[in-house]
């Protein structure tokens, strides 16, 4: 899992300028979905969504650092639970800070960011090399599995490469253990400090026309324009830690093959969210652009999957989390309680049943004030409201407008109606008290 990555800048979307060869080939080797989402565009609340099956609004963690409630079990718990060797490497972020901060550069502002995670906060997983959050990545700190807070450590080495490392021991000492094992390995480039990637990655990208790249994109603001500057001053950086960190997932499969134990281990590559990077004015993700809701995932697992691109199948970052229970044969061990899907099946090819849009949650400031919306097929629609008040209706017709620039909302009534119906039935059954606050639309 790495963070900010968006599903159009790995090679194997179909962008010709990205060197992504070992995900290009792990796409090739297993399913490459065309159509998977974040189910909102944050870090903590996308990455409390996977490890819970939940939504932010009922595990807690509704923006970034705010600790995910202890009243969940994550899929670490539910597989150590069954006699499966559960790691953890790389960025976490899913703990609140708390005073006397941590001493790290990103909590000496107006607002702490970074926090160790005490063991018995690690839900499940009993090998830790990580951190809350952190953006120098080319001198990145990490605590391991039984330092106290106070103990972290600094390594001078781009986090991917480092953390490559710790996987590739990790899996060497599971296979001479002959135990199975579930192994996160979460990447925290290409997020923020893009131009933090060694030079052999910049090299790659250095003669890039970054003007070629923005002529056929209306979302992205003209030359001299701040978002427009802000685009064209990083998307070659942005491009080079992509490819570090391909090279990065390239030697763990390696590393799988030369152990033997590729063909019965399920690989899933993925991203927390994507990013705008300028697109649409906006420098950042937690909004429901494309750019930053869409995402990359290839699963992989050949003893089971037989290669193919599904277009069809719309999978959300969080089903992830009762899927892969189910591929793994605990099924049993899915709760109730999941609010995520189960696909276990359509990802072994055995359904092809339409299954319900994916729904996402995005800039919770309160319960009151954010966003809530539905991705169909053809439509990307939002819903908005201020402390309990709707103020903000958005609707794209992605097939006329790829781009998303023209929001129809107004001239479109019928569909507003449509999909607001559709989205508070979805609100109602997880127990979003948004669901509310779509009276004032829907009468």
């Amino acid at each position: 899992m790495t963070d900010t990555t968006r599903k159009d800048m790995v090679g194997c979307y179909g962008n010709p300028k990205m060197k992504t060869p070992n995900l290009d080939r792990l796409a090739e080797e297993g399913i490459r979905y065309e159509n998977a989402y974040t189910c909102q565009p944050v870090c903590g609340p996308a990455r409390s969504a996977i490890f819970t099956g939940t939504f932010p609004h009922t595990n807690g963690m509704v923006t970034n650092s705010i600790a995910m409630g202890d009243n969940v079990k994550t899929v670490g718990q539910r597989l150590s639970d069954n006699g499966i060797a559960c790691g953890y490497i790389g960025k976490w972020h899913l703990d609140s800070p708390y005073k006397p901060y941590v001493d790290t550069y990103n909590n000496r502002g107006k607002v702490a960011w970074n926090e160790w995670c005490p063991p018995e906060r690690r839900h499940g997983f009993e090998y830790w090399t990580a951190y809350g959050t952190y953006d120098y990545h080319l001198k990145p700190m990490y605590w391991d599995t039984t330092a106290p807070r106070d103990s972290f450590y600094y390594v001078n080495q781009w986090g991917p490469a480092y953390e490559a490392d710790k996987a590739i021991e990790y899996i060497q000492t599971q296979k001479e253990n002959k135990q199975p094992f579930a192994l996160v390995v979460s990447m925290n480039p290409p997020h923020t400090g893009y131009e933090l990637v060694p030079d052999k990655y910049k090299a790659l990208y250095k003669d890039i026309d970054v003007e070629a790249l923005c002529a056929h994109r209306p979302d992205i603001p003209a030359k001299g324009t701040e978002m427009g500057n802000y685009f064209r001053n990083n998307i070659r950086n942005y491009y080079a830690c992509i490819t570090g960190v391909d090279e990065q997932v390239g030697r763990i499969i390696e590393t799988l093959k030369s152990n033997g134990l590729f063909e019965n281990t399920i690989i899933v590559f993925t991203s927390d969210h994507g990013i705008c990077m300028g697109a649409h004015n906006n420098a950042g993700k937690d909004i429901f652009y494309e750019e930053a809701m869409r995402i990359p995932m290839i699963i992989s697992w050949p003893a089971k999957i037989k290669p193919r691109k599904d277009d069809h199948l719309m999978i959300a970052f969080a089903d992830l989390y009762p899927s892969l229970l189910s591929l793994m044969g605990f099924r049993k061990e899915i709760p109730e309680t999941v609010q995520t899907f189960d696909l276990s099946r359509h990802i072994l090819g055995k359904s092809k049943k339409e299954v319900v849009q994916p729904y996402y949650y995005v800039q919770f400031d309160n319960h009151a004030t954010g966003y809530r919306g539905l991705r169909t097929s053809t439509h990307t629609f939002a819903v908005h409201a201020t402390n309990g008040k709707i103020d903000e209706t958005v609707l794209f017709d992605r097939t006329k407008d790829p781009y998303q620039m023209d929001n129809i909302a107004g001239q479109s009534p019928r569909l507003v109606r449509q999909f607001n119906k559709q989205l508070k039935a979805w609100l109602l059954h997880t127990n979003d008290s948004f669901a509310h606050y779509l009276e004032t639309v829907t009468k």
